[in-house]
């Protein structure tokens, strides 16, 4: 294992060497929070995928492989579609605004007072995002050094920690690119490609394997709904994804990128299942399916090419670790104690380098004490699937209709959003206590009681102001989003109607 161990130790102090060459450029807010929104093409592209693809997609896909065939390839398939379908619908749209979070816009477009509700949900949903990315480094670090449950979580999370606080998405950009090439070497060119040769080819697992484990439908068509209404809803919305969005150059660049990357993932999502599948025909008693993947990795892969391919899953847990990390603590400092402190609203113009540098501390400080955190409750916790079944019934069942209500239907008014949120939520969480935390009737019933709550509040209250509404098209068209982000220093989004009536917004 020393030339594992090798790979794997240039490979961590290579991302603390990204965090510290990214702390260099990150010298304003607008650089620290969403790399000055200067990402072209290839990074865009690269960074969105490996922020989609985490330990879920890369362990748990092999596992669903593994269990059901190739239909396991449904979960990871439909994060692509919604990647995809974000990209092509809605990402230029997103860039254009010039916003950090999701709740500066549901503000922008309903004129306020709908950003702590929102921005609560959203915190709940990074925090326990970032958990259970934290908590696979467990699995990969036993695997490589045979290492304590609890030591490996503080292991990697204090690496994904310092870099991520020391440059901010700068660091987080330029350890994702590395992590992206990292997991196409490692799992599409070498552990694809050997897992199969080793399992006797196609032919042979065919004849291995019941006919099921072939049919591209046998994980069953209730189980593919829940995957497209938890995870391809749960891509259009979540903050993690939308901060990818924001650091986009171009609204071009936002929306071929994220379609090269969303195809990435369907891809992946195949690759996995394959993977899983050929395991199955290898190992076909393992306790667990979860086991796949670190059972396949470390008795049939070569020195050398295990570690890579282990350092492949590090780096797919290490992205959506980081990506969620600093959703959630830009949430928790720009939506819930910037309001908390009564500073919405208050725009500082003429802000100087010693203002913006103190954002940066901010934010670098949230890092840190979010970062904190999550290690703490990653030892703490032991149902992983629980809580992110939590974390996203609640942002899809809470905020879904409000925000898409905000980009497709003029009619939605703020008691509309709210009342969608409150509902929503309300009742996923009822319905979770009732049924089980993993029953599918909870997501069901909360996305139908939001909608209604939605469409029936917002016609039976007053129309979004008219001021609001302009202000707000001119800053989907990107017409005022620069002027905003000047008078800023950071472009931070007005949150008052008044602000948006007077055409600064």
């Amino acid at each position: 294992m020393a030339v594992d161990y090798a790979v794997i130790v240039v490979y961590l102090a290579g991302m603390l060497a990204m965090g510290w060459w990214g702390m260099r450029r990150a010298r304003s807010k607008s650089e620290f929070l969403v790399a000055g929104r200067r990402l072209g093409p290839w990074m865009y592209s690269g960074t969105m995928a490996a922020i989609v693809l985490g330990g879920a997609s890369t362990i748990g896909g092999v596992g669903l492989g593994y269990q059901y065939g190739l239909s396991g390839a449904w979960m990871v398939f439909t994060i692509g579609l919604g990647l995809l379908a974000l990209s092509v619908f809605f990402s230029a749209r997103i860039a254009r605004l010039k916003v950090y979070t999701v709740s500066e816009m549901l503000d922008l477009r309903y004129g306020g007072r709908a950003g702590l509700i929102s921005g609560l949900v959203m915190w709940a949903y990074t925090l326990m995002l970032a958990v259970t990315s934290t908590i696979a480094y467990a699995t990969i670090f036993d695997v490589l050094f045979d290492m304590h449950r609890t030591a490996a979580i503080i292991l990697g999370g204090a690496i994904v920690v310092a870099y991520s606080a020391l440059g901010g998405m700068w660091s987080i950009t330029l350890t994702d690119m590395v992590q992206f090439v990292v997991k196409t070497i490692g799992v599409l060119l070498l552990l694809l490609p050997i897992a199969v040769v080793k399992a006797g080819g196609f032919a042979e697992m065919k004849a291995k394997l019941p006919t099921e484990y072939f049919d591209p439908l046998g994980i069953g068509g209730e189980t593919i709904f829940t995957y497209v209404l938890i995870y391809t809803f749960g891509m259009l919305i979540g903050q993690d994804i939308w901060q990818r969005v924001f650091t986009a150059r171009t609204d071009t660049t936002a929306r071929w990128g994220g379609t090269v990357a969303g195809t990435y993932c369907l891809l992946y999502a195949i690759a996995g299942a394959v993977i899983g599948t050929a395991a199955k025909v290898l190992y076909p008693k393992l306790p667990s399916a979860d086991d796949a993947f670190a059972t396949i990795v470390k008795d049939e892969l070569p020195p050398g090419v295990r570690g890579l391919v282990l350092a492949a899953a590090l780096a797919a847990v290490m992205s959506t670790s980081s990506g969620a990390l600093i959703a959630c603590a830009t949430v928790a400092n720009n939506d819930i104690w910037a309001r908390l402190r009564g500073l919405v609203g208050q725009r500082q113009t003429g802000r100087d380098a010693v203002g913006e540098r103190d954002e940066v501390k901010d934010n670098r400080a949230f890092i840190l004490v979010m970062g904190l955190a999550v290690i703490c409750i990653a030892i703490a916790l032991n149902d992983v699937v629980g809580a992110l079944t939590v974390a996203y019934n609640l942002l899809v069942g809470g905020l879904l209709v409000p925000i898409l209500g905000g980009l497709l239907w003029r009619r939605g008014t703020v008691q509309g959003a709210l009342a969608a949120m409150i509902v929503g939520g309300l009742t996923v969480i009822g319905l979770m206590v009732s049924y089980g935390i993993l029953a599918n009737e909870p997501i069901y019933y909360g996305l139908l009681a939001s909608l209604a709550v939605h469409v029936v509040v917002s016609l039976l209250t007053k129309p979004t102001d008219a001021a609001v509404l302009a202000a707000w098209r001119r800053r989907l068209a990107g017409e005022d989003a620069e002027g905003a982000e000047g008078a800023d220093g950071a472009g931070d989004a007005p949150r008052k109607p008044s602000v948006a009536a007077g055409g600064t917004g």
